[in-house]
């Protein structure tokens, strides 16, 4: 047993050194008198505990939270009805003429017979040139043909490479295919349906005329004849 210290407490021998701001430390004979101290100490660290897990359950609880709440507000951008729904399509333009290329040189362009050979089509001008790769028509082009005067040639173009035959009673047209476009793209516009397009070029190559959609004869009657002046 050790000896009690300087004031008749319990007894202090065999202790390591303690720090001095700790003060006076008394040890009990009796253990039992600090179960209350204990008690307190055990309910602090368990306090301690719960607060430190609660803090490694913030991040994740956070986390699913905004998960939650974002699926949640998909699927009600996605349920909930519109008074347009049905309705709100783009609604097509109506088609426009392209910018006119009245007025431009025509671009040397080698286009292909029906033997596949190359055709230079400046080389046939003054022309009524008609692209026949929206409709054959060929009752508009027969009256092309009749209405065209001398020295005016009017020629079909196909597009590919395969050469829209003309009707038999229709062999003043030359016909030609433009595999590579060129024309097309030169109007900048494509082929529409039961629609010919046509340009009148004068013997200079110079664009005088572009009719979008080939009307009747007395449409274009006038600049057809002017061709030949």
């Amino acid at each position: 047993m050790g000896k009690p210290d300087a004031e008749g407490h319990g007894p202090t021998e065999g202790l390591p050194g303690l720090p001095p701001e700790w003060g006076r430390v008394v040890i009990p004979d009796d253990a039992s008198t600090l179960a209350s101290e204990a008690a307190q100490v055990r309910r602090e660290l368990r306090r301690a505990a719960a607060g430190h897990r609660s803090g490694h359950l913030a991040l994740p609880l956070l986390v699913l939270m905004v998960a939650v709440l974002t699926t949640m507000a998909g699927l009600l951008a996605v349920a909930w009805p519109r008074a347009s729904r049905g309705t709100d399509r783009p609604t097509p333009a109506p088609y426009s003429p392209p910018a006119t290329v009245a007025g431009r040189a025509l671009p040397a362009l080698d286009l292909v017979d029906a033997a596949q050979e190359p055709v230079p089509l400046r080389g046939l001008l003054p022309a009524m040139i008609i692209l026949v790769d929206g409709c054959p028509c060929p009752e508009r082009i027969g009256e092309a043909v009749a209405a065209a005067p001398a020295g005016v040639v009017v020629i079909t173009v196909a597009g590919g490479r395969t050469v829209a035959t003309p009707p038999p009673d229709r062999r003043g047209v030359r016909a030609l295919a433009d595999p590579a476009g060129g024309l097309r793209s030169f109007l900048g516009q494509p082929a529409r349906p039961g629609t010919l397009t046509a340009l009148l070029v004068d013997r200079d190559g110079v664009v005088t005329r572009v009719l979008p959609d080939l009307g009747t004869v007395d449409s274009y009657r006038s600049d057809l004849s002017a061709l030949a002046g």
